[in-house]
């Protein structure tokens, strides 16, 4: 289908778009069946420190950390739940309490743009239905509750494992913008992903269909790929 003309110039443009801003984010709990997602607050701290203490290879790419004890880094907690951009939540396990963070931020409600990023999954998280789990409730409830229409993902150029996670959770990778921040003192490629509101009924759909309990054998092991539902590729 041939794009849109300026009725005036005759010279192409973009699609017409509904023009209303999205809904702003809020202190929402989103139940999922593995767990759930809620907004991060001073009490999480405690949890969130056994999770993620001894782990310094989680702070790498991030502009903050690594937190050398508990009260360091329950300081920091409180820090960050007082901010609205980024909006942190975190990953709520059925036992042991919070085991992760993810924030959605460079929130731009007019334009339906939003990013999720901040990304910071505790052991006891990794590799776990529940840690994909986190990232459906988070994009359908960005999708289908606020009503943005392009949902952001970045990452280090050199962080692969963020890399590989964005393109099985079937973000499309648009590039990298070079010299794009500096870190802890160094230079930071940024690579670009994203997930489009069209795209997301497909994402959506393949999310559930992993995340449904069909797809794990007895002893927990995964039946279908989601990264091959998504067809990732870089």
């Amino acid at each position: 289908m041939s794009e849109p003309v300026d009725s005036k110039t005759g010279q192409p443009i973009g699609a017409t778009v509904d023009a209303r801003p999205a809904q702003r984010l809020g202190p929402v709990t989103l139940e999922g069946r593995y767990g759930r997602v809620e907004e991060l607050a001073a009490k999480h701290a405690a949890s969130l420190w056994v999770a993620v203490k001894g782990d310094d290879r989680l702070w790498t790419y991030m502009a903050y950390g690594p937190f050398t004890d508990a009260s360091s880094f329950a300081s920091w907690v409180s820090e960050r739940a007082g901010l609205t951009d980024p909006y942190s939540y975190v990953v709520v396990a059925p036992v042991g309490g919070a085991v992760g963070i993810v924030t959605l931020m460079q929130i731009r409600p007019a334009t339906r743009v939003v990013e999720v990023g901040n990304i910071v999954y505790g052991t006891p998280l990794q590799r776990t239905p529940l840690g994909t789990e986190a990232q459906y409730l988070l994009a359908r409830y960005a999708f289908d509750t606020l009503g943005y229409r392009r949902y952001e993902w970045k990452c280090d150029a050199f962080n692969a494992a963020s890399r590989r996670a964005a393109l099985r959770y079937g973000f499309g990778f648009e590039g990298i913008f070079r010299q794009h921040m500096i870190i802890k003192g160094h230079n930071r490629d940024t690579a670009w992903f994203s997930m489009l509101d069209s795209e997301w009924p497909a994402r959506k759909a393949n999310f559930e269909r992993w995340l449904a309990p069909e797809n794990f054998t007895a002893d927990g092991r995964q039946k279908l790929s989601l990264r091959a539902m998504n067809g990732a590729k870089e």
